[in-house]
């Protein structure tokens, strides 16, 4: 039997021996050393030989038979992939033979059976790019892929992608690849291994297929894959994708999680139709939680919430009234209300003799610090050493006023302004305590309580508003002083909220005779105001207030605050600002260069956008006259782009430390602001190295660029190193009074609001982007790009834009009547288990506390009790529970 085919074959053997030698050779060395293989090897190696030899029978019966018989010794041994199965091995040097002898057969069953068999072997056996096991797949039967092992499936997705993106380009048809794709998802889907779905589907331009393909035990796995991955794609496939998973999570019901997609898309559309979709009331106010966390106006219709007295209640909750009451629970909670000195944060006692001596001299610009330290500590307890002590003399509100004329001219502004911070959020205690400040006869002081009106009212919305009330009637005085505080105040009270009254009220400053100064303000209000909208007409108002300035005031710091405003309009909107860069292009070149960064950088902020991460860095490489403003905005761009995932974060912090290396001043003077917005509120210990390092730098503004830095990635945490360097730093800086200004603020961002606040504008476990937070960190970094003309000149107060950013860092557990509920929870450091097998932790090193609890940068919390069930998939901010049903108590 055996040497019948050799007399019939001919020329097969032959081939075949060329192919064995060089394969086997070693081989037969190594069996003749140490009898390679075992028994069992060689009769299946034998066995092997003698089926491929069958395959080529004239005789259809034993070819079906041998063809049968190889099909499961390979079926049977692929299904483990630890190392290359036996049979692929033994039938490598027959991969030739067969393939020779496949083109000579006649169209028949036994053709295509044979042609699945190469598909496999192909898998093995092919050279690279030839996509052979696709080839015979496709001319093979129609056979489940599954039974042939995992490595063969990824394996042909792999071919598959190769084989569309070629179909592509020459415009061939491409409907049997796809039904291939087809059984392949099923596959996956089906094998728990969604991200490879995900990824063909992604690569042959059809995500659409996943919606029939995902189930109930899936569809969050994939769904977190498609949000993880959305981040690292190019535009228009992040959107895609997210969308995808938008409507995945509303089939399945799972509206929170789609609501957050839909914010992190600004899709207001989508946020309608979840709360449309969704019919449990509950579940609606767990929503409006989310909505006021992320700081966006939002108005509630009858569609929405059908029941009057319900959609009240609601639109209270998106309005965020509820805030105050909850941040002062915690407070208590930890016990932390009473009031804090601006000394007790200084801590100079700890300090050796000459600086601890200095601290105590009474000068403006030390009370000055004071102020803001105190407004920075105390923010939103609603009492203090300085500002609402009552003194026991009849004349009212004695000793405020007392602290209040412990500061020279504009000081007073920001200390009137401080009062608003101490009642944060408390809109009407706060209002009721400013108002005596609105009778006397100092404009300063005026100033300062429209300020604090401002101040009060900011992430709160509230129906009667207030603050337009109040400010609306100060924005046309003449004192210039007074005007600012009515204009930042309602910056700061209608951020985000596109308020066209507010508009109205503010648009006419911009064409009037207004000082360069009012004007700047006005156009950041009104970029706070329409943040990330778009708005034409604002964005013409402020093209044509920068096209009136004349050359010698663009040359002003304050002018730079121009584009910033114009640039806010665009945040995050990405392409939406072309149209309004080419028009700065036509600006004068005192400002052009300086407008296009701004624009640029807002508009990409917060997207990770790697083309325009380089972008920035070249403008930044280039060694230019000293003149030249655009490279500081360059520089903070760089960071506000790539705060946006982990991995951009840390490139961007490294190619920081090369700018430091090799930029000019005005590059090195934005660096370490950078820095401070990457870790805002995450003290990374290689961060705060660099800038400890910065903060005794030869160059003045570089030093208190660094100090200030090192205040805002420690804000709010308490974080007892960094107190210890500012310590440090007060006693090295202590004759130095514009730096030690500078310490003491960042003394009091460290200890904001005594630790339970945080200045990070993302939240829910950094998916999300706050706009309006992001938008008042950038105003206060681009005012500290020139210290000495803003910050340590008269416009100190632009310091409390970082109100804007400040929420409490908590977890607030409450029941179904919203009153705060104690239960234990597991707080740890997050880990990431994206597209991990089986039920991977999402914690690692917790420890367990009651709620309420903080929460520090890269927390996340679980419940440690089944009794509840959150309605909200992140625990962060409120977090409404229900009774478990199904729980029992085990006695």
């Amino acid at each position: 039997m055996a040497p019948a085919p050799n007399s019939s074959g001919g020329n097969a053997p032959r081939e075949e021996a060329s192919l064995k030698v060089p394969v086997k050779d070693p081989k037969k060395k190594d069996e003749k050393k140490d009898e390679d293989l075992s028994e069992e090897d060689l009769a299946l190696k034998q066995q092997l030989e003698l089926y491929v030899e069958r395959v080529q029978d004239p005789d259809p019966g034993l070819q079906k038979a041998a063809l049968e018989s190889m099909r499961h010794e390979i079926r049977t041994s692929t299904s483990s992939m630890t190392s290359v199965p036996k049979p692929l091995k033994f039938l490598r040097p027959h991969y030739g033979t067969l393939k020779a002898y496949y083109e000579t057969m006649a169209e028949s069953d036994l053709k295509r059976y044979l042609a699945d068999i190469l598909s496999v072997l192909a898998l093995t056996m092919s050279a690279e790019g030839e996509r052979e096991s696709l080839k015979y797949r496709l001319l093979g039967s129609e056979g489940d892929i599954g039974s042939w092992g995992h490595e063969y499936v990824r394996n042909l997705a792999g071919e598959i992608a190769q084989e569309y993106s070629k179909r592509q380009s020459e415009e061939a048809p491409i409907d049997d690849l796809m039904e291939l794709v087809q059984q392949i998802v099923a596959f996956h889907m089906k094998h728990n291994a969604e991200p490879e779905a995900v990824d063909l589907l992604m690569e042959v331009e059809d995500l659409d297929m996943l919606m029939e393909h995902v189930d109930s035990t899936n569809f969050k796995r994939t769904c977190l894959y498609l949000t993880s991955a959305a981040r690292y794609l190019p535009g228009p496939d992040d959107v895609s994708v997210l969308d995808i998973a938008y409507m995945i999570y509303r089939k399945f019901e799972e509206y929170a999680n789609a609501l957050q997609i839909a914010l992190f898309l600004d899709n207001m559309q989508y946020v309608k139709q979840v709360f449309t979709s969704c019919d449990d009331l509950l579940r609606k106010k767990q929503f409006c939680y989310i909505l006021a966390r992320h700081g966006i106006t939002f108005e509630l219709n009858e569609g929405m919430v059908s029941d009057d007295g319900d959609r009240e209640a609601l639109q209270e909750i998106i309005n965020n009234s509820k805030l105050s009451e909850g941040y002062l629970t915690l407070a208590r909670d930890i016990e932390v209300m009473e009031p804090k000195s601006p000394e007790d944060i200084y801590k100079a006692h700890l300090l050796d003799g000459r600086a601890s001596a200095s601290a105590s001299v009474d000068s403006a610009r030390q009370n000055l610090a004071a102020t803001f330290v105190n407004a920075f500590v105390n923010a939103g307890f609603g009492q203090d050493k300085l500002m609402t002590v009552q003194s026991d003399s009849s004349s009212s509100g004695g000793s405020s006023a007392n602290w209040l004329f412990k500061n020279k001219e504009h000081g007073k502004a920001s200390a009137a302004a401080s009062l608003g911070m101490i009642l944060l959020w408390d809109v009407d205690s706060g209002l009721a305590q400013l108002d005596k400040y609105f009778h006397g006869t100092d404009m300063q002081v005026l100033a300062g309580a429209l300020l604090g009106v401002g101040i009060v009212n900011c992430n709160i919305k509230n129906e009667c508003d207030p603050a337009l009330a109040l400010l609306g009637d100060y924005v046309d005085r003449e004192d210039a002083s007074v005007r600012i505080g009515a204009i930042m105040g309602l910056g700061l009270a209608y951020a985000g909220a596109q308020n066209n009254e507010v508009r109205a009220k503010l648009s006419p400053i911009l064409d009037g005779k207004a000082s360069l100064d009012v004007v700047a303000f006005t156009a950041i209000s009104l970029g706070l105001i329409y943040v990330g909208s778009c708005n034409e007409e604002v964005a013409n108002s402020i093209i044509f207030a920068l096209m009136d300035r004349s050359e010698s005031e663009l040359g002003e710091p304050l002018a730079r605050l121009l584009p910033l405003g114009l640039g806010l309009l665009y945040l995050g909107k990405q392409d939406a600002v072309e149209a309004t860069a080419e028009v700065s292009k036509t600006f004068n070149e005192k400002i052009r260069k300086h407008c296009d960064m701004t624009l640029l950088s807002c508009a990409y902020a917060g997207t990770g956008n790697v083309l325009k991460v380089q972008n920035l860095l070249g403008h930044c490489a280039q060694h230019l006259d000293k003149g030249e403003t655009h490279q500081g905005p360059a520089v903070l761009g760089i960071a506000m782009v790539a705060m946006a995932e982990e991995l951009g974060l840390e490139m961007a912090i490294r190619s920081l430390e090369h700018l430091l290396q090799y930029g000019e001043q005005n590059i090195r003077r934005a660096v370490p602001l950078a820095l401070g917005l990457l870790c805002i509120s995450n003290p990374k210990v290689n961060v705060m190295d660099t800038l400890s390092r910065l903060s005794h730098d030869t160059d003045s503004e570089v030093a208190m660029a660094a100090v200030i830095s090192l205040g805002l990635i420690g804000g709010g945490t308490n974080n007892a190193r960094i107190a210890g360097m500012l310590r440090n730093l007060s006693s090295y800086y202590y004759k130095d009074a514009s730096l030690l200004f500078c310490v003491r603020i960042a003394q009091g961002l460290v200890h904001l609001g005594k630790g339970l606040l945080t200045l990070n504008p993302y939240h829910s476990e950094r998916f999300l982007l706050s706009p309006t937070a992001l938008a008042g960190i950038v105003t206060m970094l681009y005012a500290c790009l020139d210290m000495k003309a803003i910050i340590l000149q008269k416009y100190h107060y632009v310091l409390y834009f970082l109100v804007l950013a400040m929420q409490p860092r908590m977890l607030m557990t409450v029941d179904e009547n919203l009153r705060p509920l104690s239960v234990p929870v597991r707080v740890g450091q997050a880990v990431d288990v994206v597209g991990q097998a089986g039920r991977p932790k999402t914690i690692t090193g917790f420890q367990t506390h009651s709620t309420p609890v903080l929460l520090a940068a890269g927390d996340r919390a679980e419940l440690a009790t089944e009794k509840y069930i959150p309605l909200s998939p992140i625990l962060e901010g409120f977090v409404i529970l229900k009774e478990n049903p199904e729980y029992t108590e085990d006695r």
